[in-house]
């Protein structure tokens, strides 16, 4: 049973997301929107929406499953005949029909992964039919390309692309393989999956520059290179070969994204915004900042240090850890600390000044880098979060965004992703641990 706060802001919310489907397709006709002549996202921010104040006080636990429930059923609805999801085209970002859209990699993987967390398998579930479609369409996608490839689709220019950047699709389908292969398979599809994982792994490791910074990168393309650290992050601790190298030089370009000394945030890879840049760089160094916490725990266990000791550099190298490593894991630490205070002010959770995409993976990286760093503020972090989404979804029981990334498939996927969390606790802290 919705509650009448909930009704009236979907009512709202159904209006402004009618106007704005206007808006666009009026715009569209008369300039079509390209990488060329975009400007931003300006074009969606008129619409605005509801207040961000009061997010934790709307939300009451008991009412966050049927949220669930609704956004669930919508998803399960939104899925085409090939087993796909589609977010649709940069070019016509006022689409909101789940089903007037072609299907690609990236949105089918996030919509898979919200039905997977959710508590669906290929076994049980009320849509195991859905992931079964899903998996299919995603393994038929990798296994068609060839090793020379730069993606793992033909598909150009949808919405996810464009705005995240063009490897997007092998890096949140690496994600979703990553996170199937700790499930039960039987050995013919647990193979096909581990194989499909190697070849995207591989994609995402080949499009890594020299600085850490995936290639093809989108408007706002430090998500692209944060997930895309997750994605292998993810793909190691299922057993996939991982090129150190790379990894480290994604962390690294992801760290550097904040400045501990200065506190300042780069957001030139975040079109400006500092959400974007403070989520990515908690998430990049939320692992490392896990060991260097559980190092000085051991030694203050072991009595090799005092109880109100700190990381620092020089407390870990007390404890024997190299000069270089004791630097990296106390600058991880601090990073992460640092920008994950930042990612949780009402100011910067205010993204690019309303909800789109973008704004709700960061508020998911955000989520999972506490999770990944056993961090037990994620559930301060969750009480809030939760709050704003149920604030803001719609009555249908889908969310959409209001700037850049649009397509309510992606944002309710997202959406259910950070909803059902709690259920994925166990998966996200073993890619916290060595």
């Amino acid at each position: 049973m919705k509650t009448k706060a909930k009704i009236l802001v979907s009512v709202a919310t159904m209006v402004m997301v009618s106007a704005t489907a206007l808006y666009l397709n009026k715009s569209i006709e008369k300039e079509p929107l390209t990488a060329t002549n975009e400007k931003g996202c300006v074009f969606m921010t008129t619409f605005g929406e509801q207040s961000s104040e009061g997010y934790a006080q709307f939300k009451i636990k008991e009412n966050i499953q049927p949220v669930v429930n609704d956004g669930l059923v919508w998803l399960g609805k939104a899925q085409l005949e090939n087993g796909g999801y589609g977010a649709g085209s940069h070019n016509r970002q006022g689409q909101m029909n789940p089903h007037a859209v072609n299907t690609d990699p990236a949105t089918t993987a996030m919509a898979a992964m919200a039905l997977l967390r959710s508590g669906s398998t290929l076994k049980k579930g009320a849509y195991k039919e859905q992931l079964k479609k899903a998996l299919s369409f995603l393994l038929n996608q990798v296994e068609s390309v060839s090793k020379d490839d730069a993606f793992i689709t033909s598909e150009k220019g949808t919405q996810i692309q464009s705005k995240l950047g063009n490897n997007i699709d092998a890096v949140l389908t690496a994600q979703f393989f990553s996170n199937l292969l700790k499930e039960e398979l039987d050995t013919k599809t647990k193979k096909r999956v581990e194989a499909s994982l190697d070849i995207c792994v591989d994609k995402i490791q080949r499009a890594t520059d020299a600085d850490g910074k995936i290639k093809g990168a989108g408007w706002a393309g430090v998500l692209q290179s944060g997930l895309a650290t997750s994605a292998l992050e993810s793909a190691g601790s299922v057993g996939a070969n991982l090129d150190e190298v790379v990894i480290a030089s994604q962390k690294n370009y992801l760290k550097n994204n904040y400045d501990e000394k200065s506190e300042s945030v780069r957001t030139t890879d975040g079109a400006g915004v500092i959400l974007y840049s403070v989520s990515n760089s908690a998430r990049g160094s939320a692992k490392d900042a896990r060991k260097a916490k559980e190092l000085i725990a051991k030694a203050k266990k072991e009595g090799k240090l005092n109880e109100d000791d700190k990381v620092t550099v020089e407390n870990l190298q007390d404890i024997g850890i190299s000069e270089s490593e004791a630097i990296a894991y106390t600058s991880s630490y601090n990073v992460y600390n640092a920008s994950k205070q930042q990612a949780q002010r009402n100011d910067v959770m205010a993204g690019f000044g309303n909800n789109g995409g973008e704004e709700f993976l960061s508020f998911l990286q955000t989520g999972e880098s506490m999770v990944v760093n056993d961090d037990n503020d994620w559930k301060n972090w969750y009480d809030n979060i939760s709050g704003r989404l149920m604030k803001i979804q719609n009555e249908d029981g889908s969310w959409n965004g209001h700037h850049c990334i649009t397509s309510p498939v992606f944002c309710t996927a997202t959406s259910l992703l950070i909803l059902s969390i709690e259920n994925d606790i166990e998966n996200l802290k073993q890619t916290g641990e060595d």
